[in-house]
C-alpha cells in the first residue's frame, strides 16, 4: 500500500482532522463503534486508522479491559492521532502495511477498517491478512464510500480540480470513491474465506461550519494536494473555486451534503 493516494504526509493529517474529520468521518465512526460488540478480555485492531477519528470511538464504546490496537501505513497520521487522543488510555499505535500485518494468526476478536480498503492495492492479500489475524469466529467490519453521485461534496471537488487543471487532472478522487459497488465487495470478502456476509448502505449527513471549511479540507486534506502542488498549482484559487462550487450546489453556512456507504460485516 504505497502508491500516491495513500501518502498522507506534511501537515495532511492536521487538516485531513480538522476540516473532514469531524464532516465526514465522524458519522461513520459513531456508526461503526456501535456495531463493536465485544467484552472485557477481547482484543480489536483497527486497520488503516487515520487520524485516529473512529479509534477515539472505538475506545469509547468498548469496555476497558478490552484492548485496542490501531494501526496505519503512514507514520505521520499516526503520530497526530497518538498526540490527539493522549487523553484516552487502553490505545496501541503501530505502523503497519494492511498486506502485511504484523501480528501472529489468531490475534483479535474483532478486526475494522473504516474506509481504508478503497487505497490497498492489493484487497485480496489485504482481506487474506485481516481473516489470517481473526480468531475463529471473529468479526471484520469493513466501509467503503459509495459512488460520487451519492456523495456530491467528491463529485464537485473532483470535477472542479479536473477543470482548473485540463491538461493533467488530479485523480485521487477515483481512489475512495471507486470501489463502490456492494457485489465486489461482498464477493472480496467470501473469496477470502468470510461467512455470514452482511453489506448495508448506510446514509448520513456531512455538515460543515462553512463551505470555506469544507473545501480547505477537500483540497488540503488529502493527497490531491501533492498533485495539485507537482503540477505548480497554488491551492488558495482551488480552495475559492470548490467554495463556490459547494455554495452554488448546497449551502453556505452551515454546508450540509449527503453522505453516502456500505459497510459490510463478515465472519471469520
Amino acid at each position: 500500500m504505497t502508491d500516491s493516494s495513500s501518502r498522507f504526509t506534511g501537515n495532511i493529517p492536521e487538516i485531513y482532522d480538522r476540516h473532514l474529520g469531524p464532516v465526514i468521518f465522524e458519522p461513520y465512526a459513531w456508526d461503526l463503534a456501535r456495531r463493536v460488540l465485544v467484552g472485557d478480555g477481547a482484543a480489536v485492531l483497527e486497520v488503516a486508522c487515520g487520524t485516529g477519528i473512529a479509534t477515539r470511538r472505538l475506545r469509547e464504546h468498548m469496555p476497558s479491559g478490552a484492548r485496542l490496537v490501531a494501526t496505519d501505513l503512514n507514520q505521520a497520521m499516526i503520530d497526530h492521532a497518538q498526540a490527539r487522543l493522549a487523553d484516552l488510555q487502553g490505545i496501541v499505535w503501530e505502523v503497519a502495511n494492511a498486506a502485511d500485518l504484523p501480528f501472529e494468526d489468531g490475534s483479535f476478536d474483532v478486526v475494522v477498517m473504516q474506509f481504508g480498503l478503497m487505497f490497498v492495492p492489493d484487497k485480496d492479500q489485504a482481506v487474506r491478512e485481516v481473516r489470517r489475524v481473526l480468531r475463529p469466529g471473529g468479526t471484520f467490519l469493513v466501509s467503503v464510500w459509495d459512488e460520487m453521485k451519492h456523495n456530491p461534496y467528491g463529485r464537485i471537488a473532483h470535477e472542479t480540480i479536473a477543470r482548473l487543471f485540463p491538461d493533467n487532472p488530479p485523480q485521487f478522487y477515483k481512489v475512495p470513491f471507486g470501489y463502490a459497488d456492494p457485489g465486489v465487495l461482498r464477493a472480496l470478502l467470501a473469496a477470502n474465506g468470510f461467512q455470514d456476509i452482511v453489506v448495508e448502505s448506510v446514509k448520513l449527513e456531512a455538515r460543515a461550519p462553512s463551505a470555506r471549511f469544507f473545501a480547505t479540507g477537500l483540497v488540503g486534506g488529502n493527497p490531491v494536494r501533492t498533485a495539485i502542488e507537482e503540477q505548480g498549482g497554488l491551492l488558495p484559487p482551488v480552495v475559492d473555486a470548490i467554495t463556490s462550487a459547494l455554495v452554488a450546489e448546497f449551502s453556505d453556512t452551515p454546508c450540509v451534503s449527503k453522505l453516502q456507504a456500505w459497510v459490510a460485516a463478515a465472519r471469520a
